[in-house]
């Protein structure tokens, strides 16, 4: 089969553009993996591991190459981790593709053999899949520590894992065991201590300070917690309008009509038994003036203020109360309760507010981060939420599979030796789908400075006897069993991976022109 040159120049190119993408984060698989230093042009320095965080930052023009890095986010959402496999997957696929279409195979024949392998590839990993229960707390300690194990923090994941696993198992939902929403666990950072100083905190954390401009209260016990949305301040015109005061008296008027429309607030919160207030940040106009403050602090009210938008639904659902979006509407039945409030020293100059003894706290969690400087903090904040995935990944599928490259090598024989049953140009393709898969235990072998062709050579002639849960132990340089050593992963990240990658390569041969349009 052979089409006009230029279709054959746009596959090539476009394969070519997105094998580009997938050696970059190459070398970044697996726990000797390198990470990438990301300088965005603001300035600002990311250092990270995670395979989608690199790809998202990358300025990828070729149409094709931003297949992958959409490929990786992909994989994010429906696993969350895996970000890196599923790309150098998504190469070696290319790669093969690239090869089978110059010996002149139609690429639809191509891709739909493709689809074929990746179908059965997922039959095989569910076979090799061992069932587990959340009971079981130490597998899906595993899982999550395997998790980390690739990350810069990889030296902490004995205290990751398991606050990853805690807080994942307290916010399933009993009418829904086989659903987690990650919204539910809030990840509060703060600079200064260790990454050993992280732990689950049971109620919540405010990242800022209590207002106390006005000599407020910073510990309040017994608290009725009010999460307001409206603007303790004197009411603006709607337009840019300037007021002209002309004489004395008129401006005492302005002042004293001010300070009652304050007070009258004030008065109603404190007559709803309300001792702690939850600010939202308000754009239109300052959310809480310096003499609200002030009456708030005679009040003995405590006040957190600039709570984003966004945080209102975590914190309504946590404290068990209302957002009250107007004065009127301030009522005793929508406060939270809560047995302490107390703003916390937390660091050398950092404080942050926490909220304990909550009664009928809702079913969230609040894990709180700490580092010694922002880089180390936002990558550990990024690897615990690889954790979390991991284990959401157990909750939605409870099933796991063994690592360090045994599910690829094992997929690898057993698609060669589906291939011997197939027929015509079917076989020969499946056969180098079932090639393309070894690039993950290569790439590992490449990435721990062994010598990959050996390893790769050993593994697959240790497969071919049975012995499906041999892979590459990094850390002894050899192949062992690697259930044995603890390193597990779940089911639904490697089959994602496979679909996902098989989708994108079958999307790319599909493509035979590019026609730009104004």
């Amino acid at each position: 089969y052979r089409d006009s040159k230029r279709k054959d120049d746009v596959r090539i190119n476009n394969i070519v553009a997105a094998q580009a993408v997938a050696n970059a984060v190459r070398t970044s698989l697996g726990p000797r993996g390198m990470d990438k230093m990301i300088q965005t042009s603001n300035g600002e320095v990311i250092i990270t591991n995670d395979g989608a965080t690199i790809l998202k930052r990358m300025e990828v023009e070729q149409p094709a190459a931003k297949m992958l890095v959409e490929l990786s986010e992909s994989q994010d959402v429906v696993a969350g981790d895996g970000t890196t496999s599923v790309v150098v997957l998504c190469g070696s696929l290319l790669g093969k593709a690239l090869s089978l279409l110059q010996r002149g195979i139609h690429p639809t024949l191509v891709s739909d053999s493709l689809h074929k392998a990746a179908i059965k590839g997922a039959e095989i990993l569910t076979e090799m899949a061992t069932p587990v229960t959340l009971d079981d707390r130490d597998e899906l300690l595993k899982s999550a520590s395997t998790s980390l194990n690739s990350k810069v923090v990889s030296h902490y994941s004995g205290l990751l894992a398991p606050i990853a696993v805690d807080s994942v198992l307290r916010v399933i939902d009993p009418a829904r065991p086989d659903s987690v929403d990650l919204k539910d666990i809030k990840v509060v950072r703060k600079v200064g201590g260790t990454v050993d100083d992280t732990h689950i905190v049971e109620g919540l954390v405010f990242d800022q300070k209590a207002s106390k401009a006005a000599g407020g209260p910073t510990i309040v016990k017994d608290a009725k917690i009010g999460l307001i949305q409206f603007q303790i301040s004197p009411p603006k015109t709607d337009l840019e309008n300037n007021v002209i005061v002309s004489d004395y008296t008129q401006m005492d008027r302005i002042l004293k009509e001010e300070r009652n429309y304050i007070l009258a607030i004030v008065k109603k919160i404190r007559a709803a038994g309300c001792n702690v207030l939850l600010i939202q940040k308000s754009i239109l106009r300052d959310a809480v003036t310096d003499l609200a403050l002030h009456y708030l602090a005679k009040a003995k009210i405590m006040v957190v203020k600039d709570i984003e938008r966004d945080e209102i639904e975590f914190i309504s659902k946590t404290l068990n109360c209302l957002p009250i979006a107007s004065i009127e509407h301030f009522k005793a039945e929508k406060l939270g309760k809560a047995a302490l409030v107390e703003e916390v020293k937390c660091g050398s100059d950092g404080k942050i507010v926490q909220v304990t003894g909550i009664e009928d706290k809702g079913n969230t969690m609040t894990v709180l981060v700490r580092g010694s400087n922002k880089l180390v903090l936002d990558e550990a904040e990024r690897s615990l939420h690889d954790a979390l995935c991991v284990v959401r990944c157990l909750v939605n599928k409870r099933y796991l599979i063994a690592g360090g490259g045994a599910p690829e090598i094992e997929l690898s024989v057993k698609l060669q030796q589906w291939a011997k049953t197939l027929q015509g140009v079917e076989s020969v393709c499946v056969k180098a789908w079932a090639e393309a898969l070894e690039v993950i235990p290569y790439t590992l072998a490449e990435n721990a400075g062994l010598n990959p062709i050996e390893i790769v050579t050993e593994l697959r002639n240790l497969h071919a006897q049975g012995k499906s849960n041999f892979g590459i132990n990094v850390r002894k340089g050899t192949i062992t069993n690697i259930l044995e050593e603890n390193v597990v992963q779940p089911l639904l990240v490697t089959t994602s991976a496979l679909s996902l990658a098989s989708e994108c390569v079958r999307m790319i041969l599909k493509i035979d022109d590019v026609v730009p349009t104004r």
